[in-house]
């Protein structure tokens, strides 16, 4: 294999600026952790049905499935001095963390029914101001360097930083559990809310404020005023158009097996260590959960470097296929290391795990960057925020299935958890089964759709050539 083409000096990014944009991953992060790690206390310390818990997680990410793309074409035909999407990253950033620390100020000793009502209606709006914050940002990245190596660096950084919320997040159930600090787990939740809405007020707002965009307009796009309807019909046909893209759907399908096989049996995870590990104690299954989920948020670190010299060494796609097959290793070492004789082994499973999540938002980022200028060549239209959202629009489609499954798989395996320590061993083993089963089967299928995507760096090469000879390298102004 030939070596790895050389970026310009130009196509680099300071390394300050790839800190700037890495702030808004572990902000997006720890919200995304946050909103799901925490709503096992709407059953543990509600007693709040699993199914209708799997519902508050879902309903709310189908809403903001929708609200994804009306945002990022919002945001690919903003015209204003502070460019296309910094404004919506600042603004973003700050409502998102109001109302994320309003959502967890949950009603005490009212019925399970206004708790949901509650809930649901809280979520969706915290949802719309987090897409805001998170649709623009993911563009901003897609534009900031057009080098096909350099993206790939960018992504790391943001990658790396971005796992620091998860180096944090695992403890969440802890925190809130500590009897110590709190009176409850709901006034834990309450407390832990206001930090992080506050973390991300303050940290979201960098990217806005430090970065420079490389299109405050976009190539053969004049700014104009369009009516309503013609704003619409403007709308579905770049969604359709978006969506026709092959190896854009492929990469979309890869993302969709691997982060929701993922998400499906997040919460098993909990349950399997806490009431079959540790005999339904939930502090100290919450301990050593936590101890995993930071092993793992540590190594991801280490595979980030790893990853990020593959795919620039190697290619992409044959960094994605290496770095799935290792985390299917870690998935079905769970069936073993999960061991009520020996819980230390809980830690077993999680370095090789990292692998899955880590190489994923590695490089899918990055390769899809270079679908953005393959469209720009047939359509003289820079998407960003079009494909962003649309990429995200999948992953959160998907999430809200997996979340309802998840809590409808959860009943189905005969969990109860007025049984506390007590669980059936049909219903253990059940879940043992899905925890580890699960991600492997998503990620089998996520490896052959990768297999087949088209874009290499040779072609990515080619592409940009003909893009800047047609419109210059569009770098905006410092």
């Amino acid at each position: 294999m030939g070596e790895p083409s050389k970026t310009a000096a130009q196509d680099l990014l300071p390394f300050h600026q790839k800190l700037a944009y890495g702030a808004g991953a572990f902000i997006n992060n720890t919200l995304a952790a946050a909103i799901g790690g925490m709503m096992i206390v709407l059953n543990l310390g509600l007693g709040m049905n699993p199914a209708l818990v799997g519902l508050l997680g879902a309903i709310p990410r189908l809403f903001d499935a929708i609200i994804d793309p009306i945002v990022g074409y919002m945001s690919d035909h903003t015209r204003s001095r502070w460019g296309r999407r910094r404004p919506f990253i600042f603004w973003g950033a700050i409502t998102s963390g109001i109302t994320f620390a309003l959502l967890w100020q949950l009603p005490v000793a009212r019925s399970e029914t206004f708790v949901f009502w509650y809930f649901l209606i809280g979520s969706l709006i915290f949802y719309v101001a987090y897409a805001f914050f998170a649709t623009p940002w993911v563009a901003l990245g897609y534009e900031l360097t057009p080098d096909y190596h350099e993206r790939t660096r960018l992504m790391g950084v943001q990658n790396f930083l971005g796992q620091l919320a998860y180096m944090v997040s695992p403890w969440f159930l802890w925190i809130m559990s500590k009897k110590e600090w709190f009176d409850d787990q709901i006034s834990g939740a309450a407390a832990l809310a206001i930090l992080i809405g506050a973390i991300a007020a303050v940290v979201g707002v960098l990217p806005a404020l430090l970065l420079h965009e490389r299109f405050q307009q976009a190539p053969a796009e004049p700014e104009s005023t369009m009516t309503l309807r013609a704003s619409v019909l403007d709308f579905f046909h770049g969604f359709k158009t978006t969506i026709s893209s092959r190896p854009f759907l492929k990469l979309c399908a890869a993302t969709f097996l691997v982060f929701n096989g993922f998400i499906l049996i997040s919460s098993f995870q909990f349950y399997v260590i806490i009431y079959y590990v540790f005999g339904g104690d939930q502090e100290l299954g919450a301990e050593y959960a936590g101890y995993a989920g930071t092993l793992g948020a540590v190594s991801t670190f280490l595979v980030i470097f790893i990853v990020t010299w593959l795919g620039t060494r190697f290619g992409k796609r044959k960094a994605f296929v290496v770095s799935t097959l290792i985390s299917m290793v870690g998935y079905g070492l769970k069936l073993f290391a999960y061991n009520p004789a020996m819980p230390l082994l809980i830690l077993l499973p999680a370095p090789l795990m990292a692998f899955g999540l880590g190489g994923l938002f590695t490089l899918m980022p990055s390769m899809i960057a270079d679908v953005v200028d393959l469209d720009e060549l047939s359509t003289h239209q820079r998407r960003e925020g079009m494909y962003g959202s649309i990429f995200w629009w999948v992953v959160k489609l998907g999430m809200a299935v997996a979340l309802a499954g998840g809590g409808v798989l959860l009943n189905v395996t005969g969990f109860d958890v007025e049984l506390a320590g007590q669980q059936s061993a049909s219903a253990i083993l059940l879940m043992r089964l899905c925890d580890a089963l699960i991600p492997i089967a998503t990620s089998l299928l996520a490896i052959w759709a990768v297999m087949t995507y088209g874009v290499t760096e040779e072609s990515a090469l080619e592409v940009r050539k003909t893009l800047e000879a047609r419109r210059g390298s569009g770098a905006a102004p410092a």
